[in-house]
């Protein structure tokens, strides 16, 4: 706590205050309150020399925040984070500051989080699950702790372009308590129950033909219209579940590419992440046996639903000002 009465978060504290179970459950949470993601306002996106600044805004309840953002993709050849930013958290009522969070840990934190939450509607509890994780970057490492939150996992296979740091990554998830663990080939998509995809590549990774009958594929890793990693195969034969359908057809080049192809059409999208909280009895793909397919491009309400929760844990609800959910 500052001089000023404003709260920094750093790296390690954001990690520390939040697990990625308490993320999930931060963003459930709000979604049962009655957020409407439809309504969150597109992100600002500026092209700069480094690569890409972005502004993200969001207000619930008792809460606003402001997330500014860097994508940097020339850092990781000096030894520095592609994300990059901070997260500047308000008191809705009278708008005052009251935490600044490392932007990057939180991003790091809340987009494992949205895809966990999917997951969990998405793919069977009854028995470990058969994951194929593409990338080797810290989303890649975030996203297989954020999936054994939700679910058990009896193999987990790493496909990435580097083979030493998929390997680092294979044995991390056996340090987890993953059963089998290896690296892999696109084509062992084949044998999965859960494909998740969190690189930056901008054409698709693997074949979406190959995917299993009922297999769910969560795709993470881009927010522009040009870049996909998935197929328009796949898009095709999948029930489509995306956090907001107004986001989703501005931003996710894996629904828009097919769409601007004629392969499908805006209804083909099934549902929405509210749609699976608030009613997942009812929000199954009509056919059973189709591929499931969460495309996420990242949302302002989702930073600022887990940037309150790691703030309730460090201040401790007695200093909070109000409730995480609420109208919006």
């Amino acid at each position: 706590m500052n001089g000023d009465g404003l709260l920094h978060l750093d790296a390690p504290a954001v990690a520390r205050l939040l697990t990625p179970a308490g993320a999930v459950e931060a963003l459930a949470d709000a979604l049962r309150a009655g957020l409407d993601p439809e309504a969150g306002p597109p992100r600002t996106a500026l092209t700069v020399p480094a690569g890409e600044l972005l502004l993200m805004p969001a207000a619930s309840g008792s809460w606003a925040g402001v997330k500014i953002a860097g994508v940097a993709p020339g850092n990781p050849a000096r030894g520095l984070p592609r994300i990059t930013g901070s997260y500047l958290l308000l008191d809705g009522p009278t708008l005052r500051p009251v935490a600044l969070l490392d932007g990057a840990a939180l991003t790091t934190l809340r987009t494992p989080a949205v895809s966990a939450l999917a997951i969990r509607h998405l793919t069977p509890a009854a028995s470990p699950l058969r994951l194929v994780l593409f990338g080797s970057g810290p989303q890649a490492y975030a996203h297989l702790e954020a999936v054994l939150a939700v679910r058990s996992v009896a193999e987990t296979v790493v496909v990435a372009r580097n083979p030493e740091r998929a390997r680092r990554l294979a044995a991390h998830a056996r340090a987890l308590g993953v059963a089998r663990a290896r690296t892999g080939s696109p084509r062992d998509v084949s044998g999965a129950d859960l494909v998740v995809c969190c690189t930056t590549a901008r054409t698709p990774l693997f074949d979406g033909g190959l995917v299993a009958p009922g297999a769910t594929v969560v795709a993470v890793g881009s927010h522009e219209p040009d870049a996909r990693e998935t197929d328009t195969a796949l898009v095709r034969r999948s029930a489509v579940y995306v956090e907001s359908r107004a986001a989703a057809l501005r931003e996710a080049g894996d629904l828009l590419m097919p769409l601007a192809e004629g392969a499908v059409g805006p209804d083909h999208i099934a549902g929405t992440l509210a749609d699976l909280v608030d009613r997942p009895e009812g929000a199954g793909p009509a056919d059973p046996a189709a591929p499931r397919l969460f495309k996420s491009v990242g949302m302002a309400w989702e930073d600022l639903a887990v940037a309150v929760a790691a703030y309730r844990a460090a201040a401790g609800a007695v200093h909070a000002p109000g409730d995480p959910g609420g109208e919006t």
